[in-house]
């Protein structure tokens, strides 16, 4: 190759074969200061110091190079689509933006929340779209392109859930990796809002209720779905039937204590996502749970609905993967934070968002900058505080 990127490639688009050089790699377990990775056929066929005279298609100017990041739990799609009460777009247009925002920070692999439920996780009425209309774009050839898979959310008080969840699994390709389900339960008093305050302060803050009403709502709405502990009960039964079956790769979402680990580890999860407490995190570890923790907990220090310090379960060790969950921009600043507080070595928070992720969700072959793995590659600089993300290169594959 010659000493500079190929004329006849658009510049929208990654080459198949290239070479990067002047950039200081993140790999597993080390950092190499002065390296070159080279690309064949959309893989990385070798990545280390740069020879002595080498030459590069590409050079890094000495910026910071790391594997894209991986994202288990993305809710960015919701926001793009409904920006604010009322005001609706496109559904491909929101997954275009969408996917670009990931993109713009470090996020080239992204698994976007799919509900399957009638109501949002504050009891309000779903709406549109549906599960349908949403597996619909993201499954479009551009947005697939674009690194965009789907995480099903799965409400296990809601009778229809089941049958929405089944009906899309049944299109699932044999050729992919098993789907990713998320099965949750946000009844007030349990889970992520252990006290039902924070729920109501949410419904007032965010969606304009009346702290009246909002008490009401909640009082109600925990009367209303205790009322369906069978309909959870068939539903957990048969998500544990699908997963042992190797249908599905499932999540636990928000578990509380080691009685749910048990239970989502008996039913063969693969996933404690977002464990609320140190207990539930360490019963997790035990039986050999993948742990996703979120990143603007992280970067904020603490949760927003008071449950445990994303950065006390790192500093324990209890973690394998931060999501960016409602801000995607977190997941690269988490990297700054925990190395910045000492928490973690660059290496380790380093893939906290990459093979992490990658592997809790069972992919294989993106995450690290290592021989065989697609070559999605990302180069970022420090903008004062913050680090922000310079280049992408995409792997030029399917």
């Amino acid at each position: 190759m010659s000493s500079a990127l190929h004329p006849q490639w658009p510049i929208s688009e990654t080459p198949e074969d290239w070479v990067l050089g002047g950039v200081r790699a993140v790999l597993p377990g080390r950092v190499v200061d002065d390296a070159r990775v080279v690309v064949r056929d959309g893989r990385i066929v070798e990545v280390g110091e740069r020879p002595p005279g080498a030459r590069a298609d590409l050079d890094g100017g000495g910026a910071l190079c790391l594997p894209a990041l991986v994202d288990v739990h993305t809710d960015v799609l919701a926001h793009e689509r409904r920006p604010r009460p009322g005001a609706d777009l496109p559904l491909d247009l929101a997954v275009g933006t969408a996917t670009g925002r990931l993109a713009a920070a470090g996020v080239l692999t992204a698994f976007h929340g799919v509900p399957f439920g009638a109501h949002t996780p504050v009891g309000l009425p779903a709406g549109s779209p549906g599960p349908e209309d949403l597996l619909s774009a993201l499954h479009a050839p551009e947005a697939r392109a674009s690194g965009a898979r789907v995480l099903h959310r799965l409400d296990i008080r809601s009778p229809a859930g089941l049958t929405a969840l089944e009906a899309a699994l049944a299109h699932a390709s044999p050729r992919d990796i098993p789907p990713l389900v998320s099965h949750e339960d946000h009844t007030p008093g349990i889970g992520q809002y252990a006290d039902p305050a924070d729920m109501e302060r949410l419904l007032v803050g965010r969606e304009g209720f009346r702290p009246d009403d909002a008490r009401a709502h909640v009082q109600g709405w925990r009367r209303e779905r205790e009322d369906r502990a069978d309909v959870a009960v068939a539903t957990l039964d048969r998500l544990g039937d699908l997963a042992r079956a190797g249908r599905i790769r499932l999540a636990g979402h928000d578990p509380e204590t080691p009685g749910d680990i048990e239970a989502l580890a008996a039913r063969g999860g693969a996933i404690a996502e977002f464990p609320t407490t140190i207990a539930a995190a360490r019963a997790a570890r035990v039986h050999g749970l993948h742990v996703v923790a979120g990143a603007p907990n992280a970067v904020r220090g603490g949760s927003h609905t008071a449950n445990v310090s994303a950065r006390e379960l790192v500093a324990l060790g209890l973690v394998d993967a931060l999501a960016s969950d409602y801000v995607p921009a977190t997941m690269l600043a988490a990297i700054e934070v925990l190395v910045r507080e000492g928490l973690a070595d660059l290496t380790r928070a380093v893939a906290l968002v990459t093979s992490g992720p990658a592997r809790a969700a069972g992919l294989d072959d993106r995450g690290a900058l290592i021989p065989g793995a697609r070559a999605d590659v990302v180069l970022v600089r420090n903008a004062g505080r913050w680090p922000a993300v310079v280049a992408t290169l995409r792997a030029a594959l399917p």
